[in-house]
């Protein structure tokens, strides 16, 4: 081809508005697409126009690089529902799975403690490495792209005869040598879930000792904090401590200030994120809702606050009630009706508008859904995050603009996970795209109608492929495991 010819394209996204995931200013522009990559992003006037075997008017509709779901436990949901109708319909073509501290691999045949089991049951559990789980799921061929943190209570459950106490020698080696085999083959980092008791009794050292190996080879450390209630502030400063020893980069995992006593709290430690932030590589992701879901156990019942259930495996018709009505209904306390559900899931509304508002408006932080894929009545947050952030936040309340809110899904997002050619519209970029109404865009999921697809994403391209339109998705399922550059 002549030097000046305008490449070929499979497919032109013609006529509309682009915002490319930078932050940039949105420009009018074409964008081709050719195999799984963007070809040309084209102003018009600026050259003659690409030849295409198809073209798409998106006259009206805002082109952008397609989601990037930071925080999801996505990592079953990619084999057993590869079509991952929850996310693709709301223009999301990458997940990062393993968040919390809990993964699918590697753990071989084990019966999942809670919160292991929000990722599914004991035949789940199959992998007796991260190489044979990526295997699985580019034969599954799910719908989206998926990049694997390996979570440490999964590596603690695998390795330790007991996980109520700190790992001994044996055991950390033990556990570094799998982070380090799941590494190698493709992981892309690492993730605690301090909180939760499998991973509870791990220190700072125990932590530091596997975090090391990830800052070795430009990894990610994302952390559930030990505290994001009344301890925000010594477990954030943990956090940064624990990553700085380690020599790695880390997230803090949806920033929240929980629980009645610490709202407003985010005024406190939003600027001790910026501190740390001075010093050292340190991102955040965030929810955009007032309640949070996790697993239901007795301990963490709250009465101050209202507690849906997600689901029960005991009594599966008591999802979606209320944790006070059935235990009114069975005459005990809200911590002995969490008992009885248990196995169980819940929905807690911890959270107040205000801290939710700050901590998306602050510049750094990435846009994640949280959801859980498994539960019976699970969260609005699952199928409806992205167009609420965009619809709600940004073009009702005007908390930044439509620029920035695709940033915080996007570039920011590839950026701060080593996600390379993705979350941009760039020529030689791959061809994950959205394309959505700015006007109509808005999550229909409610707490009631959890699994009520969004309004306003026309179209989504996974690795060059259409594979959403107009509403329903197509034959294709383009998605892939992303392994670390």
């Amino acid at each position: 081809m002549p030097k000046n010819d305008p490449p070929h394209a499979d497919l032109v996204l013609e006529g509309g508005t682009v915002i490319d995931g930078t932050g940039a200013a949105r420009q009018r522009a074409d964008v081709a697409v050719a195999g799984e990559r963007i070809v040309a992003v084209q102003v018009p006037g600026s050259g003659p126009p690409v030849a295409a075997r198809a073209r798409i008017d998106v006259t009206g509709r805002v082109v952008a690089p397609g989601f990037i779901d930071v925080h999801t436990h996505d990592d079953n949901a990619v084999l057993v529902n590869p079509s991952m109708t929850a996310k693709l319909s709301q223009g999301v073509t990458t997940v990062i799975g393993g968040n919390c501290g809990i993964s699918l691999a590697p753990v071989l045949d084990i019966e999942p403690p809670p919160p292991l089991n929000l990722l599914g049951a004991r035949e789940a559990f199959r992998f007796a490495s991260l190489r044979d789980y990526a295997e699985a799921v580019d034969a599954a061929a799910p719908a989206v792209n998926i990049a694997a943190l390996v979570g440490h209570s999964t590596l603690r459950v695998g390795t330790m005869a007991s996980v109520e106490r700190r790992a001994n020698a044996a055991e950390i080696d033990a556990m570094r040598r799998l982070l380090a085999e799941s590494l190698e083959a493709g992981a892309i980092g690492f993730s605690t879930g301090l909180w939760y008791r499998p991973n509870a009794a791990a220190d700072a050292d125990e932590v530091a000792a596997l975090a090391e190996l990830v800052g070795a080879c430009d990894g990610v450390y994302a952390t559930h904090m030990r505290d994001e209630h009344d301890g925000v502030l010594e477990s954030l400063r943990e956090s940064f401590d624990t990553a700085r020893r380690a020599g790695v980069r880390v997230v803090i995992s949806h920033h929240k200030c929980a629980g009645p006593r610490n709202w407003g709290r985010s005024r406190e430690t939003l600027p001790l994120i910026e501190a740390a932030r001075a010093v050292q590589p340190v991102a955040l992701d965030v929810y955009p809702y007032t309640a949070g879901s996790t697993v239901l156990e007795p301990e963490m019942v709250d009465p101050a606050i209202r507690i849906l259930v997600s689901w029960s495996l005991p009594f599966p018709a008591l999802a979606g009630r209320e944790l006070a009505a059935i235990a009114a209904d069975w005459g005990c306390s809200q911590p002995q009706a969490a008992r009885r559900l248990a196995p169980a899931g819940g929905i807690y509304f911890q959270m107040d508008e205000a801290d939710v508002r700050r901590i998306l408006a602050y510049p750094p932080s990435m846009v994640g859904s949280d959801g859980l894929p498994h539960d019976k009545h699970p969260h609005p947050r699952l199928w409806g995050t992205f167009p609420r952030v965009l619809g709600r936040y940004c073009r009702e309340e005007g908390l930044f603009s439509l620029e920035t809110a695709v940033h915080k899904m996007t570039g920011l997002s590839a950026g701060n996970f080593g996600l390379r050619e993705r979350g941009r519209v760039v020529a030689g970029a791959y061809a994950d795209l959205v394309v959505f109404d700015p006007e109509t865009i808005e999550d229909r999921a409610t707490f009631d109608d959890p699994e009520h697809p969004a309004a306003g994403v026309e179209h989504v391209i996974v690795n060059g492929r259409l594979s959403w339109s107009q509403g329903v998705a197509t034959q294709h399922r383009a998605g892939r495991f992303l392994r670390r550059d």
